[in-house]
């Protein structure tokens, strides 16, 4: 039987390869983002019930991060506005070590709906697809919370988790935490992509307030540097958000994709290649 699934942030770091994956196994997908032919704006609630209609299912990613100020609310929202329009059950991505986002969390958990909650650690992505690419193609990473291990955990692998999640009831109810098989520094990350690419990178640790200010003068928005700062300060603050869990294992019946493995694989792209700036 062939589902009605709503992705809301299809174009996004998961979003796309969830959408990918489900339209592969021949369910009907329905993209939402601002740029769909029936947009979804996370800012304009007015697009969001039009975009729900006749969906059974909605796999859920919050742009830019669920703990930032009006998340809460606007989850509440979404949510009634989902079970008014009839969707049967809803699949969060959430942060792992957000407390903020548990609150959100909680919306979903409590809906009445079926569910599924998606603890993930920081992406791998995030040194290919996000903020860290700009200073790798650079030359020079300078980031806080330089000793903090990170299990980085890869969108592929994500993806894999939130389909299984969408389409098989046994993962109704559950809250899984997924990262990779090894945590690294941020040092430990930036020579391991030095090392890959034949290129001289350096890192530098430098401490959080003098971070923030230099995104500040770099004219970086101001709702950016706040969730930069609580992440840095918060999440990887946080001892727990060390810890190496086996869900992936546990859902997907495999070893999630270590870090080692998505550099080589990344690298053959040249994403990191500084001609990229040209």
């Amino acid at each position: 039987m062939k589902d009605n699934i709503l992705v809301i942030g299809g174009t996004g770091k998961t979003g796309r390869k969830v959408a990918s994956k489900l339209e592969s196994l021949g369910h009907n997908v329905r993209i939402g983002s601002r740029s769909a032919s029936l947009a979804f704006d996370w800012y304009l609630p007015e697009t969001w019930t039009k975009t729900l209609q006749g969906m059974n299912k909605v796999y859920i990613t919050f742009q830019p991060d669920l703990a930032v100020p009006g998340a809460l609310e606007a989850i509440e929202e979404l949510t009634r506005l989902a079970k008014k329009s009839k969707v049967k059950k809803l699949v969060l991505l959430s942060g792992k070590g957000e407390r903020e986002a548990e609150l959100c969390e909680q919306v979903v958990m409590h809906s009445g709906l079926d569910y599924t909650i998606v603890r993930a650690s920081w992406f791998n992505q995030n040194f290919s697809e996000s903020f860290f690419l700009e200073p790798i193609l650079e030359g020079f990473v300078a980031l806080p919370q330089a000793d903090v291990k990170v299990p980085y955990v890869d969108t592929e692998d994500i993806a894999d988790v939130a389909v299984a999640a969408l389409l098989n009831d046994k993962h109704n109810g559950k809250i899984y935490q997924l990262t990779g098989p090894r945590a690294y520094t941020f040092k430990e990350v930036i020579t391991e992509i030095s090392e890959v690419t034949g290129r001289d990178i350096a890192f530098t640790p430098i401490a959080l307030p003098a971070y923030v200010n230099v995104m500040k003068q770099q004219g970086v928005p101001s709702d950016f540097v706040w969730l930069i700062e609580y992440l840095f300060t918060e999440v990887l603050g946080n001892p727990a958000n060390s810890e190496i869990t086996n869900d992936i294992e546990y859902v997907l019946g495999r070893q999630p994709k270590d870090f080692s493995d998505y550099v080589k694989e990344t690298a053959v792209t040249r994403v990191w290649s500084p001609k990229i700036l040209a």
